[in-house]
């Protein structure tokens, strides 16, 4: 038997649905920026937090406007907080104003 899709009631089939949109409004409702948000902080890591600290930094995710990273160095955790203003702002260069406002870095075993 070949596929058809269900029927709707109406007759007419709803178009499909870009599945990055459906992600964004998942991701929107976990409080997260939308996912090329992400991707772009991800791409542009270097840029954002700096060569030397992009090494030692590593981008978890953006939530409720917190760019969260980890690092197994705990000197790199208090230099990150010490670089807090500039991180944000160079986020928002990359991602646009509002999606970051702070800086989490948690430092966690090697």
């Amino acid at each position: 038997m070949p596929w058809s899709p269900l029927p709707t009631g109406d007759g007419a089939t709803p178009p499909p649905r870009r599945l990055a949109d459906g992600l964004d409004r998942v991701l929107a409702g976990l409080g997260a920026p939308p996912a090329d948000a992400v991707a772009a902080l991800a791409d542009r890591w270097a840029e954002v937090v700096g060569a030397e600290a992009a090494v030692a930094l590593t981008l978890v995710g953006v939530e409720d406007g917190v760019l969260v990273t980890t690092t197994t160095q705990p000197a790199w955790a208090s230099q990150a907080r010490w670089m807090e203003a500039e991180v944000c702002r160079r986020a928002a260069a990359v991602v646009g104003p509002g999606v970051v406002s702070t800086l989490e870095v948690r430092v966690r075993r090697p």
